[in-house]
């Protein structure tokens, strides 16, 4: 694998010490951390009673040779427009901030890691070996 994109569930199981996580993070040339992500992970750190300490530890995690965090541009809007159209025609609605990372995995030309199946809705989205349809 290149790059991949850490959803985040991946994120959390990786903390947890998913062994596939693990992997296709030590197998990865880049690894890549949306915003969109960031913000769905403070947004749980801020309604738990551990925030300081979750916050430190993403730091690390960030600050590690090889991850990058990934912004919205005017490119990830675009994608994001094909891809919730694309959706919405198919009748297969999946959560807009997964639109969102959706958007930056094809931006980014990333794997994406997650244990969401809605994202093999996603056309052109190139997700993990370890994703569970269902």
């Amino acid at each position: 694998m290149r790059a991949v994109l850490l959803d985040t569930n991946a994120y959390a199981r990786y903390l947890a010490g998913d062994e596939r996580v693990l992997d296709a993070l030590a197998r990865a040339g880049r690894v890549h951390m949306s915003v969109f992500v960031l913000g769905e992970l403070y947004a749980g750190f801020r309604a738990g009673a551990r925030e300081k300490r979750n916050r430190e530890i993403l730091e690390r995690f960030l600050a590690k040779p090889g991850v990058s965090v990934l912004e919205a541009t005017q490119e990830t809007a675009d994608y994001f427009g094909m891809i919730k159209a694309a959706l919405k025609t198919a009748g297969r609605p999946i959560p807009l901030n997964d639109v969102w990372i959706a958007a930056q995995a094809l931006e980014s030309a990333s794997v994406l890691v997650t244990y969401d199946a809605h994202f093999a809705a996603v056309p052109g989205l190139r997700l993990w070996d370890e994703l569970p349809i269902r």
